[in-house]
């Protein structure tokens, strides 16, 4: 159960997210269904890439006390654009690496604050 209102969360994320920022737009007859594809993969992405990029990027994030997360989230959310775009047909797109860098900012935000109002685990 709380897998699904994670990924509702993310989906929510992302709606807002595509709302505030005009280079991020998401395409085609079926809105909410596109987000929630978009939601799916940047799970996946975030599960499996993420980790590999903070492992390998680990020097440059010492360096810059933390900051270069910031752009591995900016990667991973324009890696899961691509993949849910070429792949699997669903049109959210991202229009540059910036858009993708304040996107992942916002995305961390709306998702900190709506995960504030689930139940803690041990309920």
């Amino acid at each position: 159960m709380r897998l699904i209102l994670r990924w509702l969360i993310t989906a929510v994320a992302l709606v807002v997210t595509a709302w505030l920022l005009p280079g991020i737009t998401v395409e085609g007859q079926h809105g909410w269904l596109t987000v929630l594809v978009m939601a799916a993969v940047l799970g996946l992405v975030n599960a499996i890439v993420r980790p590999i990029l903070r492992f390998l990027s680990c020097g440059l994030i010492a360096v810059t006390l933390g900051l270069f997360v910031f752009v591995i989230n900016a990667v991973t959310l324009a890696l899961a654009s691509w993949i849910s775009v070429n792949w699997l047909g669903a049109g959210f797109y991202i229009d540059n690496f910036f858009t993708a860098l304040v996107g992942s900012i916002l995305i961390s935000i709306v998702s900190i604050v709506l995960s504030l109002f689930l139940p803690d685990e041990s309920d």
